[in-house]
């Protein structure tokens, strides 16, 4: 055991790594580790990466820099998706001393004591081809909701993306399982969890990510909805084509999965799709969206779409902006195409110049803005639950409505982790619905 050696983790990247870090340093407080804030003096930082961008490489090393300037004498461990791809890269870091790869990231503590001895960055990190375990993970602590992983790996390869080669084939635990670690996450108080995973529509795949158990993602809603205690619950990012007719309508049916989808895009050229090596074309997307507003005209439906992937020209990219101009979304996450080595997207021609993706980025960024601000106005005068969070925002709080719309309040640290009753008044400027309580249940 390490009695009191303080350890500090930060985050890059997506609800996933959250819920893992979080795991993780619950894992080294169990074996006598003390968790710090990343911003105080700590013996161990602990950086979990992310690689769908080149930006989160280069801010791994930012952090890197950051961790030694509070303390030049700690050891800094990186983990996660950059450093299962590119562990040397990570090792020629200065300050890094050692670099984990996804199969040995939840054994931090089994490394620790070797970097004692250890002059230059250890390196450990295995084929990722031999993953064959599911690692539980959920959040808590860090914020009023809690990310709850449900799947891990990938077996698509879209042409664009590492994660397959970063996490391993698509893989989860039973169900019985999952809940039972859903009752762990009740316990803790939370009032909302985001089921989260690399592709979540794909639960069912064993630990060998080969062969398909007779469970399911919509049997497994099912079955969530029966533990006590959270009040609502939430589906991340779910791909099109995994997003069925029996999912839409038992969440339009629900008490406590909330109307709140996030479904990938990417191109709303069939075209590019193609070339993505997406699983769908826009007709099906479409399709998705229309079933969901005809049960549930509330909901709130976020996109994921990538500009400037090579071979899209002004014509593809205005096919995906008039796309989703007529479709009834109501945000939009944009994301400027970067070039990941050992991907198909990095060997193909018609590379789309860099000041051309940031201009597409930018238009459909106030695409985005448009489409939030008139889902936002068209729910003012109406009443809606709303799970307030910590933050003293200069005398205001924030939270959400079921259906994502950001609401503020003056702060009250009473009504933190509560849900109430809110009137939505007014869009502000800021981007946010300015909300009055209806009733007060603190």
């Amino acid at each position: 055991m390490f009695y009191h050696r303080k350890v500090a983790l930060h985050t890059l990247g997506c609800k996933l790594n959250f819920s893992e870090t979080s795991a993780i340093g619950r894992s080294l407080v169990d074996h006598g580790f003390q968790k710090v804030e990343f911003s105080d003096r700590a013996d161990y930082y602990i950086i979990n990466t992310c690689s769908v961008t080149q930006n989160a490489d280069k801010e791994t090393s930012y952090i890197v820099k950051t961790a030694k300037r509070t303390n030049p004498e700690a050891k800094v461990i990186v983990v996660g998706c950059y450093a299962q791809l590119k562990p040397g890269e990570i090792a020629q870091i200065e300050g890094v001393n050692l670099v984990l790869g996804a199969n040995e990231k939840f054994r931090i503590h089994e490394f620790i004591d070797r970097l004692e001895e250890q002059d230059s960055p250890l390196v450990i990190s295995g084929d990722i081809n031999n993953v064959s375990f599911y690692a539980d993970a959920f959040s808590y602590g860090e914020r009023t909701r809690s990310f709850l992983k449900v799947q891990d790996g990938c077996d698509y390869f879209c042409s664009f993306c590492t994660i397959p080669l970063a996490r391993g084939k698509s893989r989860s635990n039973t169900i019985a399982h999952t809940i039972e670690v859903a009752q762990k996450v009740a316990a803790t108080g939370v009032k909302e969890v985001v089921l989260t995973g690399v592709n979540i529509g794909d639960f069912g795949k064993t630990t060998d990510g080969n062969d398909r158990t007779d469970e399911s993602l919509f049997q497994l809603v099912q079955e969530l909805e029966k533990v006590e205690g959270i009040n609502r619950w939430r589906i991340s990012s779910i791909e099109p084509n995994l997003l069925t007719d029996e999912i839409i309508e038992w969440v339009a049916a629900s008490k406590s999965f909330v109307p709140h989808f996030h479904i990938p895009l990417q191109s709303g050229s069939d075209k590019i799709l193609k070339l993505m090596r997406r699983k769908y074309l826009t007709k099906l997307y479409k399709e998705r969206v229309a079933k969901i507003k005809s049960l549930m005209p509330h909901a709130c439906i976020g996109v994921d779409v990538i500009v400037g992937f090579p071979g899209e020209t002004k014509e593809h990219f205005l096919e995906t902006y008039n796309f989703l101009n007529l479709l009834d979304v109501s945000y939009l996450h944009v994301f400027t195409y970067s070039e990941r080595a050992d991907t198909r997207a990095v060997k193909m021609d018609l590379v789309v110049p860099m000041a051309e993706r940031k201009e597409r980025n930018k238009m459909l960024r106030i695409l985005s803005e448009k489409k939030k601000r008139k889902f936002y106005s068209e729910h003012l005068n109406t009443v809606r639950e709303v799970l307030l969070e910590a933050e003293n925002d200069e005398g205001q709080m924030y939270g959400f409505t079921d259906n994502y719309i950001k609401i503020a309040l003056p702060f009250d640290e009473h009504l933190i982790n509560t849900i109430q009753t809110v009137s939505l008044v007014q869009v502000s400027e800021s981007g946010c619905v300015k909300g009055e309580l209806t009733t007060c249940m603190a």
